[in-house]
């Protein structure tokens, strides 16, 4: 159990879990404001944030390990989000934990070092993104992305770029943006340690309970054999539609949906919404107006249309599986398996910050004063560090 823990690694798996806990809090409060209000680049300046956090907590528990043990736990944690595709952030989030850990590993705590690891941590956002358009899209929508960025400059009279001189540019500007999420971590968390030893008003109106992870529906029964088959399904139905044939493709989407449609009708909530449709209409659309920039003259293009209304349906493939993925992910063959291969500690981690979630979430600013003063915001969750590590040595899981 953590309760009063006697070796270094049940220390670091406790402060893991604050970390962990209150990183899930700002990415909550943050990711619903971004997702409220439909401000683009929402995953960058998620990315930045995290960046901030991370390097300003290490400044008040500089241990090795804690950094990554606290992107398992946040990436898990979010996968309770009422998003129905929650494989990408998950996998973003632990990228940049990994990343920061592994730059301070090898250069040390040290100014440069955190620098460069806000380089790494904010990058991976953008190539996260790219990975994600390229599964959920194929190459053809960076090819649209590009047509619309070389019609762009054509209208201020400059010339047209190579997709590897656009990627260049995105690149240099995450690299000063993820050099000034350094800065301001390594500033933030010295000023959160002069201030740590202030005793906080932390009123908890309920105590911290053990609270299961991968929560599905009560009634709804998970099976490991459904894993795998989604697990298979997937490559397998990118290969059809990429390299069989778009019709044969098409037939094993459309059997393929019709059962997960039905099976899991209860997470497919995003297929509800009336953005997500707009979404795909406006791909379409792009494609077919920006496919053969270039080639002929700014207009409508029948094969673009038809190249559109494949990414459509790879989109819709791509989302519905990983969605059903998702789901046959929450089950207790996971926890079981945990507990099998010694991660007990870590479950045991994941379980308070599960349960401390929605008090650390009341007791940090909301989306406004983020918004007003975003430096002064990330201070409070870093400050409020070691209360909660008190908090949890006293509240053991049972």
């Amino acid at each position: 159990m953590l309760k009063n823990p006697q070796n270094k690694n049940n220390d670091i798996w406790m402060k893991a879990a604050v970390v962990g806990g209150l990183w899930a809090s700002v990415e909550i409060i943050i990711g619903s404001f971004l997702h409220n209000t439909r401000i683009p680049f929402a995953g960058s300046i998620l990315a930045i944030s995290g960046t901030i956090l991370l390097i300003g907590f290490y400044q008040i528990w500089p241990h090795r390990g804690m950094i990554i043990r606290a992107g398992l736990i946040t990436a898990l944690m979010k996968s309770v989000s009422p998003s129905a595709l929650i494989l990408g952030p998950m996998t973003g989030i632990f990228m940049e934990a990994a990343l920061i850990e592994l730059v301070i590993f090898l250069l040390g705590a040290n100014l440069p070092s955190y620098l460069i690891a806000g380089i790494f941590s904010v990058s991976s956002a953008l190539f996260h993104k790219i990975i994600s358009l390229v599964i959920v899209y194929s190459f053809d929508l960076l090819r649209v992305y590009v047509n619309m960025i070389n019609f762009a400059l054509k209208q201020f009279r400059m010339a047209a770029a190579d997709p590897m001189e656009i990627f260049t540019a995105l690149l240099l500007v995450y690299v000063v943006m993820g050099s000034l999420a350094g800065w301001m971590g390594y500033l933030v968390g010295r000023k959160a340690k002069k201030m740590s030893a202030e005793k906080l008003d932390i009123s908890i109106d309920a105590g911290i309970k053990n609270r299961e992870f991968f929560p599905v529906n009560p009634e709804f029964r998970t099976s490991v054999w459904l894993l795998a088959v989604h697990i298979i399904a997937i490559p397998l139905g990118l290969f059809l539609l990429n390299y069989i044939g778009f019709y044969i493709g098409l037939s094993y989407v459309v059997i393929y949906s019709l059962f997960v449609g039905f099976r899991y009708r209860f997470a497919m909530r995003r297929l509800r919404k009336p953005v997500f449709w707009l979404q795909l209409v406006f791909i379409l659309l792009l494609s077919t107006f920006f496919w053969n920039i270039g080639k002929q003259a700014f207009g409508p293009s029948l094969e673009g249309a038809g190249v559109g209304f494949e990414m459509m349906i790879r989109a819709l493939f791509i989302i519905l599986a990983f969605t059903s993925l998702s789901v046959e992910l929450r089950n207790k063959h996971v926890r079981n398996f945990l507990f099998s291969v010694g991660m007990g500690q870590f479950y045991q981690a994941l379980g308070l910050a599960f349960g401390a979630l929605p008090i650390m979430i009341s007791l940090l600013p909301g989306s406004k004063e983020i918004v007003k003063n975003p430096l002064k915001s990330l201070l409070k969750p870093i400050v409020m560090a070691d209360q909660w590590l008190e908090i949890f040595s006293n509240k053991p899981i049972e």
